[in-house]
């Protein structure tokens, strides 16, 4: 009876899985339990034959001086957990290196494999299994000294992190396609993973992926904050709120350039990039309406003709795919009304429709506190967690608050960027007060008094912020964490619009990216 090998252990691979175990806390789910636990058992079952045979042969073995004493087929029971513990540490390290990916975007039908798309798009995970890989070989190198051991674990670990991307694999066919899978429950069964890979890749919807693909380099582009939040969000509410959030980051925001030329912004630049009037821009606005009554016209089979046959092919998929059928209509209604307001700056004689702080509200509510709601109800309809009717609408009205405050910090941010097209969202009453007119906000956006403006507006959205903030603790447990990754985010951009000398990137506050790394993990920890 000896303790090398015990040693080896507390040396060696536990004080890295009590690391990656600390690390790794806050993002943990229980999917992510079940997929560790599934792995580990497979790993267990598949190399306890394999090295009980090469035990009997005396290819290895454990001298009795090194090793506590129980043995299982003549495997130390230190072997045993060694297998256990590797298989842990990798999983966790692979899920920690894949968090961010977005693993529906990566499936392959038969179009999207006849582009020659099938070598690059696993590779994000490829960095994982690297990292997992050499890690591991150096560590049995390193603890033990032993070559063929070191190869013989370093295989065993590629296996491992195959295993993990096979999983996810499943997943993703699972979560991407509701038309093959209608209902997939929160531990799927190994029987319905198997199913999921065996899946025909002629089967798979990708022009469902080309969309979700599309979405996500849009919400990347336009929203740090937003796409840093999106990758704490699981399953099908993540595919669904990253298919809603473009289209309110990314919609219609009409903008004149100084040729009077009108896009909208973001997702549907496509969708104006010809238009020449501000009648143009009103027909598109008015279409997107059309799209919306008819979307939620059960009478009418489907809205892809209508979609095809008036929109643009740039903006399709997110027409297309945006879940309508278990979102209510007058959020989205109101949404495309506050993309209008905006055109109201466009009017001749030099309209500035935001006249007083009522006003202001009633656009951020439209703009921002709309996509809030809508963002609360995907998450109670995919979240299995029972609330009453009651509860459930105190907690989407806070939510709707809370998209006005984060709207207030981003006019807040906006108020140069803003003025080069002619628009000011602080109210007029405010500039009044401070003896302003709007052709000064549009000349000098950075003069004294906006600023002590741009303080006001930041205090406002502060007052909602802090008023509406205990609404998340009362959301389904698996959304608390990723909404409040999200809302704190965006909240850090006021916080630093309060610190003197902030870093400014074409025109706008930005935060550091280690710094909002830092602000999700201790929203996450909270």
């Amino acid at each position: 009876m000896g303790y090398d090998y015990a040693l080896v252990h507390l040396q060696y691979t536990i004080p890295p899985a009590i690391v990656l175990t600390l690390l790794y806390r806050p993002l943990c789910t229980s999917l992510d339990v079940y997929k560790i636990i599934f792995l580990g058992v497979i790993a267990v079952i598949s190399t306890t034959p394999w090295d009980s045979y090469l035990i009997h042969n005396h290819i290895w073995t454990y001298p009795s001086h090194a090793i506590l004493g129980p043995t299982l087929f003549s495997i130390p029971a230190e072997e045993i957990f060694f297998f256990v513990v590797q298989t842990y540490n990798t999983s966790v390290l692979y899920l920690l290196l894949s968090t961010p990916t977005f693993h529906p975007i990566y499936l392959c039908g038969s179009k999207r494999l006849s582009d020659g798309r099938l070598l690059w798009l696993w590779a994000p995970l490829g960095q994982g299994l690297l990292v997992g890989t050499i890690l591991a070989g150096l560590s049995m190198i390193v603890a033990k000294g032993e070559g063929l051991e070191a190869v013989f674990f370093l295989v065993t670990n590629v296996l491992i992190v195959f295993g993990l991307v096979a999983f996810d694999n499943a997943l993703a066919i699972l979560q991407a396609f509701p038309q093959l899978f209608p209902a997939v429950p929160e531990l799927p069964s190994p029987a319905l993973l198997v199913k999921a890979l065996l899946t025909p890749a002629s089967l798979y919807d990708d022009n469902r992926v080309e969309g979700l693909s599309q979405a996500l380099a849009r919400l990347k582009q336009k929203s740090r904050s937003f796409y840093l939040a999106s990758g704490v969000f699981q399953g099908r509410l993540r595919i669904d709120l990253v298919l809603l959030s473009v289209l309110w980051i990314a919609g219609p925001l009409m903008q004149a350039d100084p040729g009077c030329r009108y896009s909208f912004c973001r997702v549907a630049d496509d969708l104006v990039d010809n238009a020449t009037s501000l009648e143009e821009a009103k027909h598109w606005v008015h279409r997107l309406k059309q799209f919306l009554s008819m979307s939620y016209d059960r009478s009418q089979p489907s809205t892809k003709s209508y979609i095809t046959s008036v929109f643009p092919e740039s903006v399709r998929s997110a027409l297309i795919f945006l879940p309508t059928a278990y979102l209510s209509l007058p959020p989205l209604y109101d949404l495309v009304e506050g993309f209008a307001m905006d055109l109201d700056f466009s009017l001749p004689g030099n309209v500035f429709p935001i006249i007083d702080e009522s006003a202001l509200q009633i656009y951020a509510s439209r703009v921002a506190g709309t996509v809030a709601e809508s963002c609360l109800e995907l998450v109670y309809h995919h979240s299995t967690t029972s609330m009453p009717e009651r509860v459930r609408q105190e907690i989407i009205h806070a939510g709707g608050r809370m998209g006005i405050a984060l709207q207030y910090i981003n006019i807040a941010r906006d108020i140069a960027v803003d003025a080069r097209v002619g628009r000011i969202y602080l109210p007029t009453s405010w500039l009044d007060e401070e003896g302003l007119a709007p052709s000064d906000v549009l000349k000098y956006p950075h003069s004294a008094k906006v600023e002590a403006l741009r303080q006001r507006l930041l205090d406002a959205a502060m007052k909602i912020y802090y008023e509406a903030k205990a609404a998340i603790d009362r959301l389904p447990r698996e959304a608390r964490g990723p909404m409040r990754v999200a809302v704190e985010s965006y909240v850090e951009i006021g916080r630093v619009l309060r610190t003197p000398g902030y870093k400014v990137k074409a025109g706008r506050a930005t935060v550091p990216k280690v710094r909002r790394v830092m602000v999700a993990w201790k929203a996450l920890l909270e």
